[in-house]
C-alpha cells in the first residue's frame, strides 16, 4: 500500500515536522544548483561514507557527517517518498511525544540508522544520504504509539490503484518486512541496489525502543482526546 492519509487527529500544529520537511526541500534545491562533479564532491565530503566512518567513528567530524547526511537526497523520488511518510506519520508522533523528545527520536534514529549500515558494510565507499533512517524511526514510534489507527492509501492491483484502509500495524509492519527481506537479499551484493536497507532497519528498531523508554516520562493524553478532536472538526466542517 502507498499510504496517503491516517485517521488520527492531532491536538497541536506539527511545527517541527513541517520545519524538517522545509529544510529537506531547501537542501535538495541547493543540490540541484550544483554541477554533477561538484555535487559528488560535496556529498563525499559532507555525508557518511562507511569506509571513512569505520576508521574514525568517535569524532566530531563523523557526528557532523551523519547529521548532514540526513538532509541530502539522491533524487526527487528519494526526497518525495521520504517526505510523504514524514508528513503522514510525523505529526502524530510530534503531538504525542512533544517537540523536544520528537527531535531526540528523529535525530537519534538517524544516527542509529547510519551506524547500523556502517556495521553491516564497514568498507563501503558508497555515500549514504537521506532522511530515510530518521523517518524509519518515526514509523517505528508511530507503530508503538498508534498500532490500531486506520491508514488509507492506494493498493496497486492489475496496473490500477484501488483505495483501501488498513490498520497502521499492518501498513508499517509490511513495510518493515520488506526492508528485512530486501536487506538480507542485498548482503554480498556489491552495491546493494543503491538502498541502505539496514539503515532503515536500524532507525526503525531504535524508534520503537526509544518510544517505549520515552513513554515512561511523557504524560498520557486524555483517553478520548481523538474523539473530541474529530467531533470538533466535524462540527466546524460538516462537509469536509
Amino acid at each position: 500500500m502507498l499510504p496517503l492519509r491516517d485517521m488520527n487527529p492531532t491536538r497541536r500544529f506539527p511545527v517541527l515536522t513541517y520545519v524538517l520537511i522545509a529544510i529537506n526541500i531547501l537542501v535538495f534545491l541547493w543540490e540541484l544548483t550544483l554541477p554533477p562533479a561538484a555535487l559528488e564532491a560535496a556529498l563525499m565530503d559532507l555525508s557518511v561514507v562507511p569506509a571513512n566512518v569505520s576508521r574514525n567513528l568517535f569524532s566530531l567530524e563523523t557526528t557532523l557527517d551523519i547529521l548532514r547526511s540526513m538532509f541530502f537526497h539522491a533524487g526527487w523520488a528519494h526526497l518525495l517518498g521520504n517526505l510523504l511518510y514524514l508528513y503522514l506519520f510525523g505529526d502524530n508522533v510530534e503531538d504525542r511525544l512533544g517537540r523536544v523528545l520528537y527531535l531526540v527520536l528523529y535525530f537519534g534514529s538517524g544516527f542509529a540508522a547510519a551506524l547500523a549500515q556502517v556495521v553491516i558494510d564497514p568498507t563501503s565507499p558508497i555515500v549514504l544520504v537521506g532522511a530515510s533512517g530518521a523517518i524509519a524511526g518515526v514509523l517505528g514510534s508511530y507503530l508503538a504509539l498508534f498500532p490500531g489507527v486506520r491508514v488509507r492509501g492506494i493498493v496497486p492491483l492489475f496496473y490500477i490503484g484501488m483505495w483501501s484502509e488498513w490498520p497502521a500495524w499492518l501498513v508499517i509492519g509490511l513495510w518493515f518486512v520488506m526492508q528485512l527481506l530486501s536487506g538480507f537479499a542485498s548482503l554480498g551484493v556489491e552495491t546493494g541496489g543503491g538502498v541502505a536497507f539496514f539503515a532503515h532497519i536500524g532507525g526503525f528498531v531504535l524508534g520503537i525502543i526509544l518510544t517505549w523508554i520515552l513513554m515512561l516520562v511523557v504524560p498520557q493524553p486524555p483517553p478520548d482526546y481523538r474523539r473530541e478532536v474529530l467531533y470538533e472538526r466535524t462540527r466546524r466542517y460538516p462537509y469536509g
